[in-house]
């Protein structure tokens, strides 16, 4: 998902929605595959970072996980490279 379409998404109603739809549609192309889909879960998690950072970690969308978690997700992602 390109870079320019982050501050369209964190606006987004509610925020972050676009990325965690482009997941689940990432899963019925590829069988349910999560691994096919990292991709789609990284752009959701660089959403949901801008997202806190603008607004908080007070804030909250139904598309992102909660501040704590969605730092270890990063956490684990950078590890895993």
């Amino acid at each position: 998902m390109p870079t320019n379409s982050l501050h369209i998404d964190v606006e987004a109603k509610p925020p972050c929605h676009p990325r965690a739809c482009a997941i689940q549609d990432c899963l019925a192309r590829n069988n349910y595959s999560e691994a096919k889909c990292q991709d789609a879960v990284q752009a959701l998690y660089q959403c949901c970072q801008a997202f806190y950072q603008r607004h908080g970690n007070e804030a909250s969308s139904p598309s992102c996980p909660q501040p704590s978690m969605l730092r270890l997700k990063l956490k684990q992602q950078d590890e895993a490279r």
